[in-house]
């Protein structure tokens, strides 16, 4: 070998060694004899990428076709070198009977039931098809049964929880009105008013008989405390959505969630978003209608009309061996709290392609497989988070700033360890009534009911 065949050696291998992707792809390219040579040590750029768990690089060579078989001067194959310095990961891959696939680090779906996620239980039938008779919503809204929620800012009314709480459970609940109560406030035009539906019919108590118990959203600018003074002497509205929207019960939550994220997009669609217009409530709250003649806004259906949904990706990101998992801390977290990492989908693209951009946008993490697991109703102000478990093909962390401001694999022991709450924990995981928690749980195999 001459001199200058030696130097090319010798930077091939140290680019190997690196995980240095692009530049290995381009000197083979130049030279594909480069692949299988081996160093003074006798060590080849595959035994290189394997120490150093170069995952992406070991897939490059492997697909030219280098020698998976070749030993350095210990007798060793690169699979043995993978499994020495435990990249397990790697090691399967390199494997002869390995065929290649990722998948089985997922978990897999609970498919016997649907996880009892917080903000997700429906209590209300929500009877669509009665939001275009008025009369009938009219009669509801006056009736004496009817049940009515009030909003100041999108705060629900509350009062403390204190008959019959043992540990554990919800420290406050809504405050549940009835039409005479909330009359005055039903007649003020900045009144926003939603029907919510009508309790389900496992729900009602027998001697009710067959009648609907229908349920109404109140939300007002002004604050209304004098005007239900007297009601509930402890009632108070809630300040700021969190903590607070995490204090009630599975089935209030529900139902917190459905009022706040319709009227919350009520909040913010008070003029045509097409001509700027004036917009008029209808269909029980359901719809915005443009008060100017000729609007395009009028022609078809508009998602300016009907209340938005906006879905966001949270995905658990898995390493490739399997032990390990991606957690980030933006700068708003509590003190050492770790979370699954999350973004917005963008307009004309699916769920996998946006886990895989948002991934590498805030960590630098390249994710192959990506498998859905369950969703959340988020009304902070109006998310349908869709959670996901995806598989990493790469483990080298470059943080984006504007992001997160951390992000660090966990193996198993240690995330289990914050599950748990053990004193010795490294970081804090986010609340059980969060999707990510439930993710992250998911993933450590442990029971739903931890």
């Amino acid at each position: 070998m001459s001199g200058i065949e030696a130097e090319l050696v010798k930077e091939f291998l140290d680019c190997s060694s690196r995980g240095d992707v692009e530049r290995v792809c381009v000197m083979m390219s130049q030279s594909s004899e480069l692949m299988d040579q081996r160093g003074e040590t006798g060590w080849t750029a595959l035994m290189l990428a394997a120490r150093h768990g170069h995952y992406e690089l070991v897939q490059l060579l492997l697909s030219k076709g280098c020698d998976t078989t070749t030993t350095n001067r210990s007798g060793q194959t690169a699979r043995d070198v993978a499994l020495f310095w435990g990249h397990r990961h790697i090691a399967r891959l390199l494997s002869s009977s390995w065929d290649g696939d990722v998948h089985h680090v997922l978990p897999e779906r609970e498919t016997e039931r649907e996880p009892d996620i917080y903000f997700n239980r429906e209590i209300l039938d929500r009877m669509s098809e009665k939001r275009t008779d008025s009369e009938w919503l009219s009669a509801q809204r006056s009736s004496p049964r009817t049940v009515f929620i009030l909003f100041h800012n999108l705060n629900p009314l509350v009062s403390p929880r204190v008959e019959d709480a043992g540990e554990g459970e919800p420290n406050v609940r809504l405050c549940k009105l009835r039409a005479g109560c909330v009359e005055e406030l039903l007649r003020r035009s900045d009144t926003v008013v939603i029907f919510l539906g009508a309790e389900k019919q496992e729900r009602r108590v027998e001697t009710e008989g067959d009648e609907l118990v229908t349920w109404f959203a109140l939300n007002t600018q002004d604050d209304p405390t004098k005007l239900i003074q007297g009601k509930d002497p402890n009632a108070s509205f809630q300040k700021g959505p969190m903590p607070g929207l995490l204090l009630f019960s599975d089935n209030e939550a529900g139902v917190v969630a459905q009022a706040r994220s319709v009227l919350a997009w009520h909040s913010r669609y008070s003029f045509c978003p097409t001509c700027g217009s004036k917009t008029q409530v209808e269909e029980g709250g359901y719809k915005r209608t443009c008060l100017r003649a000729g609007c395009r806004s009028l022609q078809g259906i508009h998602n300016t009309c009907y209340p938005r949904v906006d879905p966001v990706v949270i995905m658990l990101v898995i390493h490739a061996d399997g032990n390990q998992c991606l957690l980030g801390r933006k700068k708003s977290f509590p003190s050492g709290m770790f979370s699954c990492l999350a973004g917005f989908i963008e307009a004309g693209e699916t769920v996998e392609a946006a886990v895989r951009r948002e991934v590498l946008e805030e960590s630098g993490v390249l994710v192959g497989p990506v498998q859905y697991q369950t969703c959340q109703a988020w009304p902070m102000p109006s998310c349908l988070m869709i959670g996901c478990h995806c598989v990493a093909m790469t483990s080298d962390i470059k943080v984006d700033q504007n992001e997160i401001e951390e992000a660090r694999w966990f193996t198993r022991e240690q995330v289990i360890g914050a599950l748990v709450k053990d004193k010795h924990a490294v970081f804090n995981l986010p609340p059980k009534q969060a999707i990510a928690h439930y993710l992250i749980k998911h993933w450590t195999g442990f029971n739903a009911s931890l």
